[in-house]
């Protein structure tokens, strides 16, 4: 059968294996990811016979490294946003590289936007595979959160990993059990989640890593200053709105739920511990004088700018200087204002806020608010890391832990005369 490369399906493979490339040992002719491209033969050859796919078609994407000259980012990049599945193959080398990181957040961003478009999916377009056994306090948050049954795949593979049955011979019969199911879990993720396919990154190297710094704070604060259903002035659509400021959803009809719960996905996903709150609940914490606890973002609607409590504590975060509290403010490019209102509402917004126009105040979101779901993530980012960069400038710092230590002594040198 010939491969039609205009079809669409032939464009997007099943699956994305991420690995971490192991440094090659003199000893070893194949060199050690021989044996990941062994693992990644047999899934394709596999995935063919399960689906329809016409021999000669792309069942799957491994980056073994680009031919000098040719833009590998680029390749790269563009089959994390087409393929159906992102397989990381786990290992302690996996979740201490940077460029796997940055795959898995980059993946993880087209499920972050399809729960958010479509709603609940009861199973994840990340499958993981166990190359080496790696300790679960050793895992990201990120992994953590997956909760795979491992043993799924056969429990010497869980033991082991397919490291291990590729090098113990009397384990492969397990080896090949293990390549088959992890095929047939490939399959059945893409068919039950459907991703659409995803933005292509070109600057792939700024792109921020899933498994975080760890030199970044482990928690993260996700605070919105909303109205509610049941507390609109004239005029406003209750489409956007439901019965607490939580509920808060600017992007209606194109989000399907809160942005509240889309921002905290976001911000997990640079492996953040995220707390959610009502900004006016937690006011007196996000607020003290004391030393910030945690970088801050707040989801800022226009609407409740009206508010004489909202517009006292605008004052406060003014006048106290937060700058570890980034500011957002989403404006749909279909909510249709009256364009006075919508004057009014900006010059509303500037007056409260400005004092974020000043360097070092803190980031506040460009004129005319952010206008898309889309251009909400790109925003985010930024927002997060200029709240983090002001949170480990204003944040106390605790000597180590033990009693004090006088400095060493240094014997004094004599020099002959």
């Amino acid at each position: 059968m010939r491969v039609d490369a205009e079809d669409p399906r032939n464009r997007r493979p099943y699956f994305f294996l991420s690995y971490a490339h192991t440094p090659r040992n003199d000893s070893e002719v194949a060199g050690p990811n021989a044996w990941v491209k062994k693992l990644y033969d047999g899934l394709c050859a596999h995935i063919l016979e399960m689906t329809s796919l016409p021999v000669g078609a792309r069942a799957g994407f491994l980056d073994q490294g680009m031919a000098l000259g040719t833009r590998w980012t680029d390749e790269l990049s563009e089959n994390l946003a087409r393929c159906q599945v992102f397989v990381p193959l786990y290992s302690p080398r996996y979740f201490i590289s940077e460029q796997c990181g940055r795959e898995w957040w980059a993946f993880s961003q087209r499920e972050i936007y399809r729960h958010t478009r479509r709603g609940d999916s009861r199973e994840s377009a990340i499958v993981p595979a166990l190359w080496v056994p790696v300790e679960v306090a050793q895992l990201p948050q990120v992994a953590k959160d997956l909760q795979f049954q491992h043993a799924d795949f056969g429990e010497d593979y869980a033991a082991e990993g397919f490291y291990g049955l590729t090098k113990l011979s009397y384990l492969k019969d397990q080896y090949e059990l293990a390549v088959y199911r992890l095929a047939q879990r490939i399959v059945r993720a893409s068919r039950a989640v459907d991703l659409e396919e995803g933005q292509i990154y070109r600057d792939y190297e700024s792109l921020p890593s899933a498994f975080g710094d760890t030199a970044h704070p482990p928690g993260f604060d996700v605070t919105v200053l909303a109205r509610c259903r049941g507390d609109l002035p004239d005029g406003r659509v209750p489409d956007y709105y439901g019965e607490t400021p939580t509920e808060w959803n600017p992007y209606h009809p194109v989000s399907t739920r809160s942005l509240v719960e889309h921002a905290a996905d976001l911000v997990r996903a640079m492996n953040f511990r995220v707390t959610v709150s009502d900004f006016e609940n937690e006011a007196d914490r996000l607020l003290s004088s004391g030393p910030p606890t945690a970088p801050v973002l707040l989801l800022l609607d226009r609407w409740a700018l009206d508010s004489p409590r909202v517009k006292e504590l605008m004052a406060q975060l003014a006048e106290r200087r937060r700058p570890w509290i980034s500011v957002m403010i989403p404006q749909h490019k279909d909510d249709t204002i009256p364009p006075e209102r919508d004057r009014q509402l900006q010059e509303l917004t500037d007056r409260l806020l400005a004092t974020r126009q000043a360097a070092g105040s803190g980031h506040r979101s460009p004129g005319g608010g952010i206008r898309t779901l889309e251009a909400f993530a790109v925003e985010l980012q930024k927002a997060v890391r200029q709240a983090v960069s002001y949170f480990e400038a204003h944040a106390m710092t605790y000597p180590p832990k033990g009693p004090p230590a006088d400095p060493p002594w240094l014997p004094r040198q004599v020099h002959p005369v």
